[in-house]
């Protein structure tokens, strides 16, 4: 059950990454991969954050989780402010947020077992004794699925979706409060993906957890989410309820979104309305950032940057279009 408390605020975040040229490196311009996201995840609900590759997903992700700082912007977990702990307050910190990795072939350790993989967060973090450690990563192993006589066996020799459960009850092992999870089916067979979403969500509801869920695949999404925000080009364009946001899409870019999701009823796919965006994607200074690509476009949308405005009671939107009330 979702509870209303907010567990992180992240206020207005930014990240850009220098471009420099030449021999002495001068700096020429800069990416923008978080551009200005702000939005709250509640304590115990899954948050879904949608968007094409190259949004700015995972950088916002690691942004949350301080495994880089933000140019600007700040990030609040359970009141306190991420950028201005250092030592232990920082090092228990890091012990209440996890992340599940997209790649579970490369974010495991081939030399390591899976014994030790599991436990290292314990071990890092002083938890336990070393029995203790072992008989918490046997029991770990048995709630994602695995079998304890596996303990001592190599990543290589478990298949795709063993290894994510193996990257599971790793970020399980220290007691988290927020899980970060970047994309962690995309690598994963279709028949195995159900398996992994059951799994999250069987595990949120044991140990109480709360999810930022990162995908760029909407019928995940809207299965496993309690809330959406939609990203495009390093900036949150829409956020509602899952529900709200799926049956009343307010901004373009999340309408054509929306549209290119393959459904099993012929007959809806041919009522629906396709929305074909053919341009590439581009930064535009003091403009509407999708407007190149727009086929709902405005006069307005080459006038100004928009505001996220309030379309409906909890849904938000950033599109002058829905602003003008066109």
């Amino acid at each position: 059950m979702v509870q209303e408390e907010q567990l992180l605020q992240v206020k207005n975040v930014k990240k850009h990454y220098p471009i420099s040229r030449g021999l002495f490196g001068r700096q020429v311009g800069v990416v923008k991969a978080v551009d200005g996201v702000s939005l709250e995840i509640r304590r115990g609900e899954t948050l879904g954050l949608v968007g094409e590759s190259g949004c700015g997903k995972s950088t916002l992700g690691r942004v949350i989780l301080g495994l880089e700082p933000p140019t600007e912007g700040e990030v609040i977990f359970d009141g306190r402010n991420v950028r201005s702990l250092e030592g232990e307050k920082l090092q228990e910190l890091r012990k209440r947020m996890q992340v599940i990795f997209q790649d579970p072939y490369s974010s495991l350790n081939p030399r390591q077992t899976v014994g030790r993989i599991i436990g290292e967060g314990m071990v890092i973090h002083g938890m336990g004794t070393a029995a203790e450690r072992r008989e918490r990563v046997h029991r770990l192993m048995e709630v994602v699925g695995l079998r304890p006589e596996q303990f001592s066996r190599y990543p290589h020799e478990f298949s795709g979706g063993q290894r994510q459960r193996i990257g599971i009850a790793r970020a399980l092992a220290v007691n988290p409060e927020l899980v970060v999870c970047d994309e962690p089916l995309s690598a994963l067979d279709v028949s195995i993906q159900a398996q992994v979403i059951n799994l999250l969500e069987d595990l949120q509801s044991e140990f109480g957890l709360t999810y930022l869920f990162i995908s760029h695949d909407l019928s995940v999404v809207r299965h496993i989410s309690d809330r959406v925000a939609v990203m495009y080009l390093g900036q949150i364009v829409e956020f509602a309820q899952t529900e709200e946001l799926f049956e009343n899409p307010c901004h373009p870019y999340t309408r054509a979104l929306l549209d290119a999701v393959p459904v099993m009823n012929p007959g809806r796919a041919g009522r629906r309305r396709k929305r074909v965006i053919e341009a590439e994607a581009q930064r535009l200074p003091d403009r509407c950032q999708f407007q190149p690509r727009c086929p709902e476009a405005v006069p307005d949308c080459g006038r100004g940057e928009p505001e996220i405005v309030e379309c409906a009671p909890g849904h938000w939107v950033k599109c002058l279009a829905v602003r003008t009330g066109t």
